[in-house]
């Protein structure tokens, strides 16, 4: 809002300094500040709200050390965050981009999610919450939504600099063909085309179109890649989404492992959406996708922000309304920027969480089985309990695997140039 209001007083009135607000990374920086300020202080009064309302958590006995600290911890402190992310993005973005729209309805929807998991642990007194089922139906709508969006509509594009120079081209479906072909003589070096080309890190000629999975339909390709598409935007978003919220299991590693992801992620929309960037590093360009920054800030204000109360010993747990919720905008997010394919790099922490709970059930089911009594290969999953069990303090741990984070999204930024 504030963006077409200062874009008015500066076309309009020509007032000195209201054009300022044209350029993404001043409102990003705005945007990180406000979400900053919105967190410290709404934190409080939402804090004391829940604590008035004994909205604590109720904590399983697993037999941690700290643990009974815990008990009655208020949660559901993912309101802070989300209300952090959306505030400056309606005042700061341009609200007629199909992204920040996506984005928006990404976090509502999560959010929504999580709030009714937390909602019916809290109010129901039921320690099960939202049934996984349930669950799972909301993540693959989203999925299907954001897939859908993607895919069909006309401002999502890529643009193609090889159509009159005679490099090598992206992927395009036949109505994107069709319009290179029109384009004649040597003055016209660029089009905007619809392309489900994707970013392969470390590969020389970075790009994978799902089209390739479909090949082997011959000429009817074209018709059914939208399938495929959507599915693996379903898939991704689940997985991520579910390993944030299996991440958040103590005291600020979800929200500081997400923001470093998040700062991550706002380098690559940045440099995606900048034509003078995107050619230097020969990456594709995405049109529009720069303002997915300010979007990105917002979230990365919100994390940090949000652990000046999360982190050990924590004053408040986001619960499922947080985290549900910050697994899906980082998937989401990856897969608009194209970025999707770099996501077991740089969310290195959710997958290995996700991972060793898999690893755990499924090996304790196999030797169940077969020698009559269940067998684990960690002292307990997801992997940050593991440590714990093995007498770690939950701050050397939350440490431990920010730094592994960073290290993380050190080398997918590397990834821009090393191929």
């Amino acid at each position: 809002m504030l963006y077409y209001l200062f874009e008015y007083l500066d076309r309009v009135l020509d007032i000195p300094g209201a054009g300022v607000f044209r350029f993404i990374s001043f409102r990003a920086a705005l945007a990180i500040i406000i979400s900053l300020f919105i967190t410290l202080i709404l934190g409080k009064p939402i804090l004391r709200l829940l604590l008035k309302k004994q909205v604590g958590e109720t904590i399983r006995d697993l037999g941690l050390e700290g643990q009974a600290q815990k008990q009655g911890t208020p949660t559901m402190g993912g309101l802070i965050i989300l209300a952090a992310i959306l505030i400056p993005t309606v005042l700061l973005a341009k609200l007629d981009n199909i992204y920040i729209l996506l984005m928006i309805i990404s976090t509502v929807w999560l959010g929504l999610i999580g709030f009714l998991d937390d909602y019916i642990k809290v109010f129901k007194k039921d320690k099960k919450g939202l049934a996984g089922r349930s669950k799972i139906i909301g993540q693959v709508g989203l999925g299907l939504i954001v897939g859908s969006v993607l895919y069909f509509h006309d401002d999502v594009v890529i643009r193609d600099n090889a159509i009159a120079t005679g490099g090598p081209s992206i992927t395009m479906n036949a109505e994107a063909e069709s319009r290179v072909q029109e384009l004649q003589g040597d003055a016209i070096k660029t089009a905007d085309v619809k392309s489900t080309a994707t970013t392969i890190p470390f590969m020389k000629n970075n790009e994978f179109d799902y089209r390739m999975i479909s090949e082997w339909l011959g000429d009817n390709t074209g018709k059914y890649v939208w399938i495929i598409f959507i599915l693996a935007v379903i898939l991704i978003v689940t997985a991520v989404s579910n390993g944030a919220n299996i991440t958040d299991g103590i005291d600020g590693l979800a929200t500081g492992t997400s923001a470093i992801i998040g700062v991550t992620l706002a380098v690559f929309a940045y440099v995606s959406g900048n034509t003078i960037f995107s050619d230097y590093l020969n990456i594709m360009y995405i049109p529009n996708t720069g303002e997915l920054m300010v979007f990105m800030s917002a979230f990365v204000g919100a994390c940090v922000g949000f652990l000046w109360f999360n982190a050990y010993p924590a004053q408040v747990f986001m619960g499922d309304t947080g985290s549900l919720a910050l697994g899906g905008i980082i998937a989401v997010f990856a897969i608009a920027i194209r970025k999707e394919l770099l996501i077991p790099v740089l969310c290195g922490i959710f997958l290995i969480e996700n991972l060793s709970v898999m690893m755990q059930v499924s090996y304790f089911k196999y030797t169940k089985k077969k020698y009559g009594e269940g067998r684990r290969i960690f002292r307990m999953s997801p992997l940050h309990h593991h440590y714990q069990k093995l007498g770690y303090h939950e701050s050397k741990i939350v440490t431990r695997f920010w730094i592994v984070g960073i290290m993380l999204a050190v080398l997918s930024i590397v990834t821009l140039k090393l191929r």
